[in-house]
């Protein structure tokens, strides 16, 4: 049953958090320095330059997809970190709605002039457990609608 709940996500469930274009603006950097390699690589010999140029496009269209497949959601059981692109990679971390101790956002100047902050949704018994996103647009948000629905749960009766 909890395999079930961790693995698939639920019809009710709100995706709350992406990366924002900070975490994109990573990859573009990445992109700009393969391709650099990849014209010295011209100058060098055109084969060459042509097997750096394609393992360039697979690695910069990989990580653009694995930046693209981080969502934090939530449900009816908790709150829920998805990321992964290949099917061995793929995967759900999460913290139940009873086990959460409260969300965090770290703030400075950087954060609050990009609106990327990094959250983290604390466990209550263990911080193995917890999740760390770094890079998420609007994550001061995120953490507001976490602790707020933690709270109204808690007054709800429904966890203690």
């Amino acid at each position: 049953m909890e395999e079930e709940i961790a693995l698939t996500r639920s019809a009710d469930a709100q995706v709350i958090g992406v990366k924002s274009w900070v975490a994109y603006a990573g990859v573009a950097a990445l992109a700009a320095v393969l391709l650099g390699l990849a014209l010295l690589a011209f100058l060098w010999n055109h084969l060459a330059a042509i097997a750096v140029l394609a393992v360039s496009v697979l690695l910069v269209g990989y990580r653009f997809m694995l930046v693209r497949s981080v969502q934090l959601y939530v449900d009816d059981v908790g709150v829920w970190a998805y990321s992964g692109v290949l099917p061995w990679a793929k995967g759900v971390q999460g913290v139940k709605w009873r086990d959460m101790d409260e969300a965090t956002f770290v703030n400075g100047f950087w954060s609050w002039a990009t609106r990327s902050y990094t959250i983290r949704v604390g466990h209550r018994f263990t911080k193995d457990s917890e999740i760390l996103l770094t890079d998420i647009a609007n994550g001061k948000d995120a953490v507001a609608t976490l602790n707020t629905k933690l709270k109204d749960l808690i007054r709800a009766g429904m966890i203690n």
